[in-house]
């Protein structure tokens, strides 16, 4: 009998044992090693990187408006909300919390009248945002899939419902990188009163390498936190700080030289050395004309805290930064559009905060000639009900609401899509909150299936085309 073992390779021993199992291992680990070395491993810093394909914008404003807007009462105007005002709804209707279960319909207490070239009907409410009609493209028929406002928010800045994931913003400035080194190239401008519903998870980076997160930027008192020494140092030491602290982090990186977090932590303390240099030059709007203060509101309480943030967020994009959040002003608890009660009252009131400086940011854009470049997207998580609740109020409603986009390619003075005679329901050019996010990375040149990062053994997209069906929304863009 011969007992002589074949002449076998390494390779073709693990092919032929254990069902090809071995082959599979050997596989990932040499994709792996081939991943670490290869120019496509993801970058870990800021510097401009070239998009998919030419685009048509460079930078993004997102107004976000927690709380979840009425559409009916704002963008979205139905004759037969009116007609059927106090009757009972024909179907019955999805709520989220106890109030509104007789579904009583609730007609809109607020006039809608049409405006500009385009004829878009807009609420009294938003008689500066009627100002710019012709250059917002209007969707009327957005739609979520959680009516819940942490989840919805998610939705909204990530793709999906769960927690972890990276922001559109994170997205952007993974792809894209910066146009202007001194500054990051996300940023975030929060209500200087506190944190809205959902706090930094709405800047997170997710598993993207943690320079890609938001940065906060104060619009009162120092703009950037924490950027210089609390006693004041003689000159030249802090230059020798910094200088030492490269070395240093020069010696720990080549120790460590696969340590994604080591790597976003040194890059982060040398933009914060360049920051020092140039950011409150750039964020102070002391210098800014009369005509542009009083265009944003700034001689106006009501609208002076948010108009600077918006003012602010025009300096940024105008200097390089891709991508800017602006959070809306504080009130009820950090959710100001979540009116279960009082939508008569308080609606008008956050509408006072934020119609003059949305509008104003608009037109300072396309009067600087930024605005075909720069998109400003104006958007809630979900919409509300068209039945009361409380008598005086709406519940959620994640089958429809309304939201609106300005530059970047996206068609002005344009309605897109159309809710069912109540406001309640999408039906016509259904858009979902990833197909939206699709089209906002297509206009700046990225593709949302191609834009990857490799996270827990899979491709990681913003959108998951796969799972959510995403595409890009054609009629959306010029």
């Amino acid at each position: 009998m011969n007992t002589e073992l074949p002449n076998q390779s390494r390779r073709s021993l693990l092919q032929d044992s254990a069902l090809g199992f071995g082959t599979l291992a050997l596989t990932h680990l040499l994709k792996s090693e081939t991943n670490a070395s290869s120019p496509s491993h993801p970058p870990t810093d800021l510097r401009a990187r070239p998009p998919h394909f030419p685009a048509r914008a460079k930078s993004v404003i997102m107004l976000l408006q927690n709380g979840a807007p009425s559409q009916m009462d704002l963008f979205d105007p139905k004759v037969d909300l009116q007609r059927f005002n106090g009757k009972k709804h024909p179907e019955d209707i999805e709520s989220f919390q106890p109030g509104s279960e007789n579904d009583i319909v609730m007609g809109s207490p607020f006039k809608f009248r049409k405006h500009g070239h385009c004829g878009m009907e807009l609420s009294e409410l938003l008689p500066h945002l009627g100002g710019m009609a012709d250059e917002l493209c209007l969707v009327r028929s957005m739609w979520s899939e959680n009516n819940n406002h942490p989840q919805g928010l998610r939705v909204i800045n990530t793709g999906k419902t769960f927690t972890g994931r990276p922001t559109l913003g994170a997205w952007v400035s993974y792809g894209l990188g910066t146009n202007n080194e001194n500054l990051p190239a996300y940023v975030v401008v929060r209500d200087p009163d506190g944190y809205n519903n959902g706090g930094v998870s709405l800047w997170t980076n997710g598993f993207l390498p943690a320079i890609y997160g938001g940065t906060e930027i104060q619009s009162k008192g120092a703009p950037v936190l924490n950027l210089h020494p609390t006693v004041k140092q003689p000159a030249g030491v802090q230059r020798n700080n910094l200088e030492l602290l490269a070395n240093l982090n020069e010696e720990r990186r080549k120790l460590y030289p696969d340590d994604a977090r080591l790597e976003a932590r040194i890059r982060n303390y040398e933009l914060a050395a360049r920051m020092q240099l140039s950011a409150e030059t750039l964020l102070d709007i002391s210098g800014e004309t009369e005509a542009t203060r009083k265009l944003y509101g700034l001689d106006q309480n009501e609208t002076a805290g948010y108009g600077t943030r918006c003012l602010m967020a025009r300096r940024m994009v105008e200097s390089g930064v891709r991508f800017v959040l602006v959070t809306a002003p504080i009130q009820h608890g950090g959710m100001p559009w979540d009116h279960h009660g009082n939508l008569n009252r308080d609606i008008p009131k956050v509408c006072r905060q934020v119609d003059q400086p949305s509008a104003a940011l608009v037109r300072d854009l396309k009067q600087r000639g930024l605005l075909d470049e720069t998109i400003v997207l104006w958007t809630g998580e979900f919409g509300r009900l068209p039945v009361s609740q409380r008598g005086d109020g709406r519940d959620h409603n994640r089958f429809a609401f309304s939201l609106w986009l300005a530059g970047g390619g996206f068609r002005p003075g344009y309605v897109h899509g159309a809710t069912d005679d109540f406001s309640y329901k999408s039906v016509e050019s259904k858009v979902s909150c990833p197909d939206l996010l699709a089209t906002l990375l297509h206009q700046l040149g990225l593709d949302h299936d191609e834009l990857t990062m490799h996270h827990s053994g899979r491709d990681e997209t913003l959108t998951d085309s796969a799972v959510t069906g995403a595409q890009v929304v054609r009629g959306l863009v010029s």
